[in-house]
């Protein structure tokens, strides 16, 4: 069992999140599946979207702090599959729906700013606490996330820990409709359908013109990386990371 369950349906291939038990937190065996799975559908010419979705009432949790934990102590291999994914949002070459029902934490929210749709239930939420786990923005989200919704709200956002709701989110620019739970996918696969009824050519050529060279977002992507596997070894984090999974308040500031 990956985690990610793949099926096929009106044009599209859908990339279901399926680790409920877990929040459905991100594996480095999940991130390896997305990853083949987007890359064998944008070579398949039956297909014309990918759409990314939780299950469960729960998109994702972020990344599993477990994993993080062990990538900072030296052992784990999540980072190199993390980093196959982020660096594969930028240049996914067919359009990628989102359909968020619950919480979206970490890289749950910030690869919603590569794609072309996204779509949230009400009670959805939208976070990105990395500052408190001792690391920073990763997924271009350093860039994307200010140029969408300005340097004041990304700010609060990525260094504050602001919870958006999906109203919030819908007014930042990052959400494209909220919608009740109950028709979530047949909203996300209706746009599907479209996008299969127009010409792919013509659909490949203008969301290419649209979203520009990913050139300067992958180069960003490299320098959050670096930064990233850097903090994952500090006290810091490897603080944050123990104390969230003893349950306890972290202390940064143990001279105190």
């Amino acid at each position: 069992m990956t985690g990610v369950d793949v099926s096929r349906a009106e044009g599209a291939q859908v990339l279901r999140l399926a680790r409920p038990e877990k929040k459905n937190a991100l594996t480095s065996a999940m991130y390896s599946a997305l990853c083949d799975a987007i890359e064998a559908g944008d070579a398949d010419s039956a297909i014309a979207a990918h759409i990314i979705m939780g299950t469960s009432g729960v998109f994702t949790s972020g990344n599993d702090l477990a994993d993080f934990l062990a990538v900072s102590r030296g052992i784990g291999d999540l980072g190199q599959q993390m980093l196959r994914f982020i660096r594969l949002l930028p240049v996914i070459r067919k359009p990628v729906i989102a359909a968020v029902d619950g919480n979206a934490i970490g890289i749950g929210t910030t690869l919603l700013f590569h794609c072309d749709l996204v779509y949230a239930t009400p009670g959805s939420t939208f976070s990105t606490p990395f500052l408190d786990l001792g690391l920073i923005p990763e997924a271009a989200s350093s860039l994307l996330m200010p140029l969408r919704m300005g340097y004041a709200r990304a700010f609060e956002m990525l260094v504050l820990g602001e919870v958006l709701t999906a109203e919030k989110a819908a007014a930042a620019g990052f959400v494209n409709k909220v919608v009740a739970s109950e028709i979530l996918k047949a909203t996300a696969l209706d746009a599907a359908s479209r996008l299969a009824g127009k010409p792919p050519e013509a659909l490949a050529m203008a969301r290419r013109l649209m979203r520009g060279d990913p050139a300067d977002i992958l180069a960003r992507v490299d320098v959050e990386a670096a930064g990233f596997r850097e903090r994952l070894r500090s006290p810091e984090a490897i603080e944050a990371f123990t104390a969230f999974l003893e349950k306890r308040p972290a202390n940064f500031r143990k001279d105190i």
